[in-house]
């Protein structure tokens, strides 16, 4: 079994409580525009990391990390790109890619937009954890968690960290 935390969009501000969210997590994923390498870098000190590029990604970023992740952990198959759509609206050439691979679970991020949902014609899970840092039109910052065991998603959550524009405490002077 493995615990997944699951992050996106934090265009270089990473709250400190994410840390404490994702303790418990074997692994953490970012679905891209991290923003900054240093971000990249205390992420990876922490748990072991990977991660997307997303379209606000520089050269640095974007030579450290793929274009898509596509994997198995647990006996499931996990296809991990920014920009992809969803289910009944997919990027270009995103359904084909999702089909060769024969996901089960979908990652994406680059809407600011949480979403879970299935697409029953792929047999597969989407996910969007939404976005995690301050710019963006999203009101709430947040991430999700989840398990993987024997092929299977369980557990999912999501985490609010707060409203998009609020300094965290531990941010304070």
């Amino acid at each position: 079994m493995k615990r997944i935390g699951l992050i996106s969009d934090t265009h270089s501000h990473l709250e400190p409580a994410v840390f404490d969210y994702f303790a418990d997590c074997d692994e953490i994923w970012h679905a891209g525009d991290i923003g900054h390498t240093d971000l990249a870098d205390a992420l990876e000190e922490f748990k072991p990391f990977r991660a997307v590029y997303g379209n606000i990604d520089g050269a640095a970023l974007r030579r450290r990390y793929p274009l898509v992740q596509d994997f198995e952990i647990e006996g499931l198959r996990v296809y991990m790109i920014h920009i992809g759509g969803y289910p009944g609206r997919y990027s270009k050439g995103v359904k084909a890619a999702l089909q060769a691979s024969q996901a089960d679970l979908f990652i994406t991020g680059h809407s600011h937009i949480v979403k879970a949902m299935p697409d029953r014609q792929l047999n597969l899970l989407h996910l969007n954890p939404g976005a995690a840092g301050r710019h963006g039109w999203h009101k709430e910052k947040t991430l999700m968690r989840f398990k993987i065991e024997a092929g299977q998603l369980s557990d999912l959550e999501l985490i609010e960290l707060g409203p998009r524009g609020q300094i965290s405490p531990e941010e304070l002077p």
